[in-house]
């Protein structure tokens, strides 16, 4: 009886444990953490009353009677609307119109034009408007100043505290994103048909608006609507533009229900609920209209050379106009900076006032008590938040593309499901979440880690997913029949091949990681700041001279980065999102 031991032996062994489904749950397990949990925390807390030292939060629906039952909420919401709407309007026909001159008509210099329309993406949202109260404020903009001046008159022309300046200006700033995404679907074109037009007598602006932009209408459309969530999402111009003269909007409406006291957190979280609804709703009619897309298709199997129209004398007028838009949404942000950074106090430029140039304002930066810590945690967070990101969606994307694991369409929405959240109301769910968890991580950089890990896990995914789709899973079979086990082929295979992506992915996200404020605006505590904060900070205080002194060496840190990122990006044909 001596194989009984052996028998039973071999009819008990467990299965030698696979270190690949370590990893692969390790990664599923941290993508519906981040997605869900705070999610979660911030719908149960938008239930709860305040809590305070001696009164407990009890189970309420006061929040929401207070958010959507009063006249003011509706205020709140058209404010929203029309915010949204006319600055995604704005930047839609901006962005249209000149990425319809600079890839469908025979516009000279291009090139140079499509690589200056990268320059106003580094310029963060804070800056820009700081910026533009220092060019269009009712006392001291500069363009007030200089037409009062010469007309000698005391008329405001131009007022960039009103909703009208609100939509201006975020309008404006997102138009160069709005130029990228219509580039790439001019550049998609079969522009046979634009000739076949021309050539029966159409004119060149007969053919663009009733051609051109009707073939391109579903990417429009998505384009429009990807618009309009980024500006409804937007914190840092209601902030600046809208509060002091008591325009409201949700993201600003969220921010003072915290910053009272007692902080009104389900108030806030009642409000928040409001815009991921909306988020939902765009992303889903984005879809749709995606779906849509091969009723429009132009491009078939068949070969087409991308010509242009000649539009002759026009041509000029056209490079004229672009060089002034770069202009005004480039040049002049930086410059009105610039001269702000070299002055004791601001002050319109002036030729008395050139006499007063000093760089004590980047002295004062260098010698503020908290930027040593604002750069340390700005570096440690902006690449600790990269590689996580970048290591964590290359798993993923191995799950998505070369497992036939039931449901792994879920884990795909799992990662990308943080762009509904928009920085703001993701801020608030983390604060929420582990403030009730009571881990010990509120208050420290910790908590910003996780914020900005899952704010930036869907470009992480974007990425590698390109990345991914272009590898042949031979090689990786290669691999296994050499004896290599699956954490040697991922990191000795996969990872190697996947170093395109990667490196496009990670250096995209340490520059949105550097420049993010509105999810950053409610985890900080003192000690945990970083460069946007410290901008913050300094508005609310009044520093505007030593603000513009951050922002132009910020600024010039960034555009070095975004450099680096699409010289990788180019090096390696991988798509960028836009900075």
């Amino acid at each position: 009886m001596t194989w009984a031991p052996t028998l039973f032996a071999s009819a008990v062994r467990l299965p030698r444990p696979d270190a690949k489904w370590f990893v692969v749950g390790a990664a599923v397990a941290l993508a519906a953490w981040l997605s869900l949990v705070p999610l979660g925390f911030l719908l149960w807390q938008s239930f709860m009353t305040p809590e305070t030292a001696t009164v407990p939060a009890q189970l309420t629906f006061d929040n929401y009677r207070a958010a959507y039952g009063s006249v003011e909420t509706l205020r709140v919401f058209g404010n929203s609307v029309e915010f949204a709407a006319g600055s995604a309007g704005l930047a839609f026909v901006v962005g249209t119109f000149f990425a319809w001159l600079n890839e469908r008509t025979d516009t000279p210099f291009k090139s140079a034009f499509f690589a200056l329309s990268l320059v106003p993406l580094i310029i963060p949202a804070i800056l820009f408007t700081v910026s533009w109260i220092l060019l269009a404020s009712p006392k001291i903009g500069i363009i007030n100043v200089a037409i009062q001046e010469l007309f000698a008159t005391d008329r405001v022309v131009a007022n960039i505290y009103s909703m009208a300046g609100m939509i201006f200006v975020d309008g404006l700033h997102q138009s160069p994103l709005a130029f990228l995404m219509m580039t790439a679907a001019f550049r998609s074109m079969d522009p046979s048909l634009e000739e076949s037009a021309l050539m029966c007598g159409a004119t060149v602006w007969q053919i663009a608006l009733r051609m051109t932009l009707k073939l391109v209408w579903p990417a429009a459309a998505a384009v429009f609507l990807i618009l309009f969530l980024r500006a409804i999402e937007s914190f840092e111009v209601p902030a600046l533009l809208g509060l002091p003269v008591g325009i409201e909007v949700y993201t600003s409406s969220i921010y003072q229900a915290v910053q009272t006291y007692p902080s009104d957190i389900g108030l806030a979280s009642s409000y928040a609920v409001a815009l991921l609804v909306i988020a939902s709703l765009c992303v889903y009619a984005q879809s749709r209209t995606a779906a849509a897309v091969e009723k429009f298709s132009t491009v078939t199997g068949k070969g087409f050379r991308p010509r242009v129209m000649r539009i002759g004398r026009w041509r000029y007028l056209g490079a004229a106009i672009f060089a002034v838009y770069l202009t005004v949404v480039a040049a002049l942000p930086f410059l009105v900076l610039l001269w702000c950074s070299l002055q004791k106090f601001y002050v319109a430029p002036s030729l008395a006032a050139l006499q007063n140039v000093t760089f004590d304002a980047y002295r004062a930066v260098f010698g503020y008590p908290v930027f040593a810590s604002a750069v340390w945690n700005s570096l440690v967070l902006s690449v600790a938040s990269a590689t996580i990101v970048a290591l964590t969606t290359a798993v993923l994307c191995w799950v998505v593309a070369r497992t036939k694991l039931p449901g792994r369409w879920l884990i795909d929405n799992l990662a990308t499901l943080p762009l509904l959240f928009p920085g703001l109301v993701l801020g608030l769910a983390i604060m929420v979440c582990y403030l009730n968890l009571g881990i010990g991580v509120y208050g420290t950089l910790w908590i910003m880690l996780i914020a900005y890990v899952t704010r930036f896990m869907p470009y992480g995914m974007r990425y590698n997913s390109t990345s991914m789709l272009a590898l042949h899973k031979e090689l990786e079979e290669s691999a296994t029949m050499s004896g290599a086990s699956w954490s040697m082929t991922f990191w000795r295979v996969v990872l190697p091949l996947l170093k395109p992506g990667l490196i496009a992915g990670w250096i995209y996200v340490v520059i949105v990681s550097v420049r993010e404020l509105s999810s950053s605006i409610l985890l900080y505590s003192p000690g945990s700041e970083v460069l946007s904060i410290m901008i913050w900070e300094y508005w609310q205080n009044g520093q505007s001279v030593e603000l513009s002194a951050l922002g132009v060496m910020l600024i010039a840190s960034l555009l070095c980065l975004v450099l680096l990122e699409r010289f990788a990006s180019r090096r390696f044909g991988i798509a960028s999102p836009g900075v």
